[in-house]
């Protein structure tokens, strides 16, 4: 194992683990301890090149400080990512990455995150503690994306799902929990995936409509729920966008922070993505803390209360979603690095 630091302003540890040869193993990024450890997913996909695997890991990692800052978590924020296709996944590369994060000695919390699964996690556990592996933590990131989008419909003066018509872009693990659970609170669904028979399979199991991934964007929707990669509004599809809310379960939904002015311009509610997609990041804080599943249920339903209260402050001050929310979460930071 050969861990270098890689020196970045605003980061508090930054490591990469190299391959005999120099290639790229993985990168964990440490944001920010202020209210605990950072928590943070391992997440496996291919990147165009070194650069693109370290923004996405940065980008992730601050999110992530202003997820548990903004819905009250007593922990910090990470992120790690091993570049590659999961077909290249194996015990040597899983416990690689465990042993890059035991040189933090504690500082980061893994879970698993795109291409990654609870039994990655137990692998990593081998060589690196506390790791999150007691269970996933997918369902109750969309039970509290559920509760963010009762929020937002509330907002707009309906006082329940029904009838409304939410696109779930995204058919994973999270993606999938949503569906059902939009389903049976009566909105009608549609749901896309890059991966056709995976949308197919879950769309069939409540009868919701299939819908090409190239063309949710662009259709007429109460909600657009993206629950896949991020970066899904940017400059060019901003203005074709044809629903009133978004909220989903996927991080860095915005290309870019300015782009909130834009949605606020055209009258469409953001739920920002670090609040709302809050829920599994709670459900591993009260796991960590022992509390059983009825607490942790009525923990992660607060989501929607975090929601309610950011878009009543974005509407009282006329400002983007966005920006409420970092007011929120800066505030806490602020709090707690005084108290120290």
């Amino acid at each position: 194992m050969t861990v270098e630091e890689l020196p970045v302003e605003g980061f508090e540890r930054v490591v990469v683990d190299r391959a005999p040869g120099g290639a790229l193993r993985s990168v964990i990024a440490v944001h920010d301890t202020t209210l605990g450890p950072a928590l943070g997913g391992v997440r496996m996909r291919p990147y165009d090149n070194e650069e693109a695997a370290v923004a996405e890991c940065l980008a992730l990692a601050r999110a992530m400080t202003l997820k548990a800052a903004a819905t009250g978590l007593e922990l910090g924020g990470g992120w790690s990512v091993i570049p590659g296709d999961v077909s290249a996944k194996t015990p040597e590369l899983l416990l690689a990455h465990g042993r890059a994060i035991a040189s933090l000695a504690g500082r980061f919390i893994p879970v698993n995150d795109v291409g990654t699964d609870q039994d990655d996690l137990r692998k990593i556990g081998e060589v690196a503690a506390p790791v999150c592996a007691q269970g996933d933590p997918s369902p109750w990131t969309a039970l509290g994306v559920a509760a963010g989008i009762l929020a937002c419909a509330r907002h707009l003066g309906h006082t329940e799902l029904t009838g409304l018509r939410v696109g779930v872009q995204g058919a994973g693990h999270v993606g999938s929990a949503l569906v059902h659970l939009l389903a049976e609170a009566g909105a009608e669904v549609l749901v896309s995936d890059v991966v056709a028979e995976r949308a197919e399979t879950v769309a069939e199991s409540v009868g919701a409509e299939v819908v090409d991934p190239g063309a949710l964007l662009t259709r007429e929707l109460d909600v657009l729920a993206p629950c896949a990669l991020g970066g899904v509004v940017t400059p060019a599809s901003v203005g074709e966008l044809r629903c009133r809310v978004i909220a989903g379960g996927a991080n860095n939904v915005l290309a870019s922070t300015r782009l909130a002015e834009d949605l606020l311009a055209r009258g469409i509610v953001y739920a920002p993505d670090f609040c709302v997609n809050a829920g599994g990041a709670i459900f591993l804080q009260e796991q960590l803390l022992g509390h059983d599943h009825e607490a942790i249920r009525r923990r992660v339903l607060t989501v929607g209360e975090v929601i309610t209260d950011l878009l009543t402050h974005a509407t009282t001050d006329g400002i983007p979603t966005t920006q409420a929310a970092h007011d929120l979460a800066n505030a806490r930071l602020a709090k707690a690095a005084a108290a120290d």
